[in-house]
């Protein structure tokens, strides 16, 4: 399957299961409770959200971005279009079904007036940093956060 033949269509609404079930594959850590949470926050926020779905209707991928007015690394304009979350399953990678789901993304940061569309990963995630090279974003800098306890 390719990606000319999936459909990339809006997630049916916060409580999507589809959409819930790829959160929890990208974001394990995360218990099923907290990423409800997060998508409710996200329709409420009116976050991009879109689901790569094969002829059957099942979702291959889902792609998350947002509208970012605060300082975003790297960039110097206000909003920007920001990737929160990016998942392909892992069968049917490098067939460009993120490609699809970020250009989707990208269209419609364009259209709400952004010049810029940003991501992150950490320093240590080695496989996002080739996905966003392959999806011709630049590095732009690296940041190590640290932490000091006040009690």
């Amino acid at each position: 399957m390719t990606a000319a033949a999936v459909r990339i269509v809006p997630a049916a609404g916060a409580a999507d299961e589809r959409w819930l079930s790829l959160r929890c594959a990208l974001w394990p850590d995360a218990p099923a409770d907290d990423h409800a949470r997060g998508m409710a926050d996200a329709f409420a926020r009116r976050h991009f959200v879109r689901l790569a779905l094969d002829g059957s209707g099942r979702a291959l991928g889902f792609v998350e971005a947002s509208l970012r007015t605060d300082y975003v690394n790297g960039t110097d304009s206000s909003p920007v279009g920001f990737l929160e979350g990016l998942y392909v399953e892992s069968a049917f990678r490098r067939r460009g079904f993120a490609r699809a789901l970020v250009a989707a993304a990208t269209e419609w940061a364009a259209a709400e007036g952004c010049a810029e569309f940003a991501s992150d990963a950490g320093v240590e995630n080695i496989a996002a940093h080739a996905v966003h090279r392959a999806l011709g974003f630049a590095e732009v800098e690296r940041v190590v956060y640290f932490h000091k306890s006040l009690e």
